[in-house]
């Protein structure tokens, strides 16, 4: 097929969906399997301030486990990206808050990258070697990726508003 066939664009998003989907899932593993196992990321998120942090480690697991699992497969593509947008936003305003932009310094660089490729994904959708495509499901387009940002900006508020006390509480 000649350059910029829909082929490309295919081969494109799958390798963004490739990139983005299995890094987050092995977070979500790292999270029950690692080093200190659901346990370990519980103390962690109390010392966030995310109580109750046995809540808080599953919640983050699951969510990157499923999540990083359907964007993968191109499955759900605008609620993937929601859940993507959500969980980038917890980090940024969390473990990366007050550390400036630059990853190397703690900052939010690399969860605002992924945050927005996940909105350009709802934008764009999962191509067509996806399981969107093979099952029909059209969750893709300026409408998604509307969704994806505020949505997960919502479910990043309510979580934070709900559940986030200082060190003091």
């Amino acid at each position: 097929m000649p350059f910029g066939s829909a082929t490309d664009l295919d081969l494109g998003l799958l390798l963004v969906r490739l990139a983005l989907g299995p890094m987050l899932f092995v977070h979500g593993y790292n999270k029950v399997f690692g080093g200190g196992g659901l346990a370990g990321t519980a103390g962690w998120f109390e010392s966030l301030g995310l109580r109750p942090g046995w809540l808080h480690a599953r919640l983050a697991a699951f969510t990157e486990l499923g999540a990083g699992t359907l964007m993968t497969l191109g499955l759900l593509n605008g609620l993937a990206s929601l859940a993507f947008v959500g969980l980038m936003l917890v980090a940024a305003l969390t473990d990366h808050a007050g550390k400036g932009y630059f990853i190397f310094k703690g900052g939010w660089e690399y969860v605002g990258l992924v945050a927005l490729v996940a909105v350009g994904l709802a934008a764009t959708g999962p191509g067509e070697w996806s399981l969107d495509h093979a099952f029909g499901l059209d969750l893709a387009g300026t409408w998604w990726a509307v969704v994806a940002a505020v949505g997960g900006g919502l479910a990043a508020a309510g979580l934070l508003l709900t559940f986030r006390r200082s060190s003091a509480s």
